[in-house]
């Protein structure tokens, strides 16, 4: 362990090199492998805490290339993000508690990574004079969008879950010191991600798995919220034009043409593994539960001449393969912390919807 809390993998030696927070995590570890196979100048080194969702076994395929370098720690401690930052010419900035289910259970972790986290990363940026940093956002902090509308870059923020509102927080931060500080930043907000190697607790993967093991898809209401959905290759691709060319000082959405209901998307898991809906399980809406996004990426292709690559039902089928091959390393995380979490937010959601509702109160005594 070296000072400040980081531990050290390897030693890279490359010219040209990227700080990518949280890729260890489902989109971070796919853009590191994307930018790696991409670009031959680039040196990659990865900070990330490794807390539920990051998992190392995402970057095999790349462990052993010298031009990347993994790193432990946490994106909150300023020493640490220093140290990392240091020689960096560029940020990508993923690193994030990123399930608006546990944000909903305790905010607080969303609010110290999202919020708290961006600040460090940002105070490091302006006081090394990084050359460009791209923070990662979400479609979340728009809210609900209306049936017929999709959301632009200069619609206005107005997010209805903690985790989201922790995001539209941290997206204001890196505005203001972009404006007050002259820190050469960028914004994306990426739609809905499926794909590979996805932390079972988001629902397209949860769907997936509980189908491959017979087991009810829980299917938040009438499941009819809808969402825009975006394969994780055509995101890094997306995040890797934004990094390379896009302005600074500008946001651009990331996203697909077309929505799609939750329950659709099911039905189709169920009759991609050849299962019955009678699987389908409708349970107690989400506290807050937002109905609608939809993204306007106009902005994303006109510029830069994106776009997404992979239909959803190709990407779709792709996916459920992937995890059909890869049974492993499902039921490797399947056996941790995640069965805790799904037994709190499915098994048992009436109680877990109640204490939400009407949190215990304190048993701290009040000095006078």
């Amino acid at each position: 362990m070296s000072p400040g809390g980081i531990q050290t993998e390897r030693r890279c030696t490359s010219r040209m090199k990227i700080l990518v927070t949280g890729g260890a995590g489902f989109i971070g570890s796919h853009f590191v492998r994307h930018i790696l196979a991409a670009r031959s100048d680039v040196q990659v080194v990865n900070l990330d805490k490794l807390t539920y969702a990051g998992n190392l076994a995402n970057l095999s395929s790349v462990a052993a290339d010298p031009r990347y370098q993994f790193l432990r720690g946490d994106v909150c401690d300023p020493v640490v993000v220093e140290q990392a930052m240091t020689g960096c010419s560029a940020v990508v900035h993923f690193a994030a508690e990123s399930h608006v289910d546990r944000s909903i259970y305790d905010p607080i972790p969303a609010a110290q990574t999202n919020i708290a986290g961006t600040l460090t990363l940002l105070q490091a940026a302006r006081s090394l004079g990084v050359e460009r940093f791209l923070h990662v956002s979400t479609d979340e902090v728009y809210g609900d969008i209306p049936l017929g509308h999709a959301a632009s870059e200069k619609s206005p923020l107005a997010p209805n879950s903690p985790y989201a509102a922790s995001k539209a927080g941290a997206d204001l931060l890196v505005r203001s010191f972009i404006r007050t500080f002259g820190v050469r930043a960028m914004i994306a907000r990426p739609s809905n991600n499926y794909g590979p190697n996805q932390f079972p607790e988001k629902f397209l993967p949860l769907m997936i798995a509980n189908a491959r093991s017979d087991q009810p898809l829980p299917i938040y209401g009438d499941g009819l919220q809808e969402r825009c959905w975006l394969h994780v290759e055509d995101t890094c691709s997306a995040l890797r034009l934004i990094l390379e060319r896009g302005k600074l000082g500008e946001t651009y959405n990331v996203g697909s043409d077309t929505t799609h209901t939750n329950l659709s998307l099911a039905k189709d898991v169920l009759k991609a593994a050849g299962k019955s809906e009678t699987l389908l399980k409708h349970v107690e809406d989400r506290p807050g539960h937002d109905r609608r996004y939809a993204l306007d990426s106009t902005k994303l292709r006109l510029e830069l001449g994106w776009s997404p690559k992979l239909k959803l039902q190709v990407g779709l089928a792709s996916t459920i393969d992937w995890y059909r091959r890869n049974t492993a390393w499902l039921e490797e995380i399947k056996r941790g912390e995640y069965r805790d979490y799904y037994d709190k937010y499915y098994a048992n959601r009436t109680a877990t919807l109640e204490s939400i509702r009407r949190p215990a109160p304190s048993n701290a005594k009040t000095k006078n």
